[in-house]
């Protein structure tokens, strides 16, 4: 496991919610691997704190369901279940075919052309091979189409899920061979919201959820035949 990194930023919260922001971003982007014990000490000597902050931001990750309690085992980064990704990728996919079409009514000729530089972007961070690099960028391309349509309770829901999103985003981006897809797929969507294309936006945004969750499923499926093994 690689030492965790504290931003800037987080010398202005409290202590307990660094070390909770620390440890659910470690589980997001994989430094903490799914099924990977949590112990207290070893924590804590990693964030140079006590234990007490630790166990704080244990029970914490357990609510939001990034850590699971094992009798006699303690804490352990919880497994990505199928159930779950299905689960949030479903209601995602409402919101974001609900998003385009909104955004093909509302969107600005100002907000075309930010679009466009979040593609350019994002094909510019695929070529750093730089994960988080790349998590971002892509976050970024949606967010513009989310705040095109004007529609502040539906941008709180989209964030509201992201958390929850942003760990099976991540497996599905670390997979360097689907790089070209999702830039395929970006185009398209540019191109269709571009156009005013509601129903091709609709129709790109659905090839775009549905890729990723066969990829993620086929993930999934993968660690769980290699732990039986």
């Amino acid at each position: 496991m690689e030492n965790f990194m504290y931003s800037n930023m987080d010398a202005l919260l409290p202590l307990r919610d660094v070390v909770f922001k620390t440890l659910r971003q470690a589980i997001l982007t994989g430094e903490l691997k799914p099924g990977e014990r949590l112990m207290e000490i070893h924590l804590a000597e990693k964030l140079g704190v006590s234990r007490t902050p630790i166990r704080e931001a244990i029970r914490q990750l357990e609510l939001e369901g990034l850590v699971v309690m094992i009798p006699r085992k303690g804490a352990q980064v919880a497994h990505m279940t199928e159930k779950s990704m299905l689960d949030v990728l479903e209601v995602r996919l409402a919101l974001d075919e609900l998003s385009v079409r909104l955004a093909c009514e509302r969107i600005t000729d100002e907000e075309i052309l930010k679009l466009k530089e979040a593609c350019i972007a994002f094909e510019k961070a695929v070529e750093t091979a730089d994960y988080k690099n790349i998590a971002s960028a892509d976050v970024a391309f949606h967010d513009i189409i989310f705040a095109s349509t004007r529609n502040p309770r539906l941008s709180q829901m989209v964030n509201n899920l992201a958390e929850q999103m942003y760990r099976y985003r991540f497996e599905y981006i670390k997979d360097s061979a689907i790089h070209a897809v999702l830039i395929k797929e970006h185009r398209i969507i540019l191109d269709a919201i571009s156009s005013r294309d509601a129903d091709a936006a609709v129709k790109a945004i659905h090839t775009h959820i549905n890729n990723q969750e066969n990829a993620i499923i086929r993930q999934i499926r993968d660690e769980e035949n290699s732990s039986d093994e």
